[in-house]
């Protein structure tokens, strides 16, 4: 027999409808984790760790000093596996795989999976150099095709006029800020799915810090970002998503707004309110 849903019935079906509609994810997973564990040594330093990051995305990780935010962080390109010692558990998907094995391939991997570092890090070469660097030894050739590359990459660095007329210059030449922004670009240049930045802006100024937010947004779009950071303005600046951390375990995560606003548990809310930090 088939039911006919009317008067109020059928109103509230619409309305249950609309929110569902409204908290379900709108963009596609690009990378996800299950069940993350990380040791160092006998230490273990994150716990049972699941999330999933969206493409067109920015989602922060918050905590205090220690928590795990950035070993989670440095899990998702494997660069864990560098660190002596140190072991990871669970799986990370990424591209209907799971990556974390130890025939994937680290060097293909971080074409698609980039990492900004906390200070800035170019290469001791030109501003040229540093973009193509890595595209050439992956095979790309002709000098058209890397001038176009480079000018593309620092324009999505909002790098391009300040540098364009300097591109033989050492990278070294540049502000700090300058400087961490061509590291952006050196990224972009690559065309990954996701970055990771871990703390970008924590040795910037206020205005070269504003110009690394804002290039993340401009960024954002065809691709996930992820970023640690222990500025609590700066993740409700720049995130639709934000995880919080403590001692090991991934405590509470949501739409930033829900999280800054209407922390579920506890330990979330003394952080944000300064109890401890």
């Amino acid at each position: 027999m088939t039911e006919v849903i009317t008067g109020e019935t059928a109103v509230d079906q619409v309305a249950i409808g609309a929110a569902a509609a409204e908290m379900a994810p709108t963009s596609e997973v690009v990378l996800e984790t299950h069940g993350v564990n990380v040791y160092y040594g006998s230490n273990h330093a994150l716990h049972d760790t699941s999330l999933a990051f969206h493409k067109g995305e920015i989602t922060a990780l918050i905590g205090p000093s220690g928590c795990g935010k950035s070993t989670f962080l440095r899990s998702l390109n494997l660069m864990n596996r560098e660190i002596k010692g140190c072991r990871v558990e669970g799986e990370i998907i990424y591209d209907g795989r799971n990556i974390n094995t130890r025939e994937e391939n680290l060097y293909e991997l971080r074409r698609s999976i980039g990492m900004v570092f906390q200070q800035p890090n170019p290469f001791h070469k030109t501003i040229y150099e540093n973009i193509v660097f890595a595209p050439k030894r992956h095979g790309l050739r002709g000098k058209e095709n890397l001038d176009a590359l480079v000018e593309e990459s620092l324009r999505g660095a909002a790098l391009w006029d300040e540098v364009k007329d300097k591109l033989n210059q050492s990278a070294f030449s540049l502000s700090g800020g300058q400087q961490q922004r061509l590291c952006i670009a050196r990224t972009l240049a690559m065309h990954p799915d996701v970055i990771l930045f871990d703390e970008p802006c924590s040795a910037l100024d206020p205005i070269s810090t504003l110009a690394i937010e804002e290039l993340m947004q401009s960024v954002v779009q065809d691709r996930a970002i992820v970023i640690v950071t222990h500025n609590m303005e700066q993740a409700s600046r720049v995130s639709n998503r934000t995880a919080f951390f403590y001692m090991g375990d991934m405590v509470e995560c949501g739409q930033t707004d829900q999280i800054f606003q209407r922390p579920k548990d506890r330990r979330l809310n003394d952080y944000l309110t300064g109890m401890f930090s």
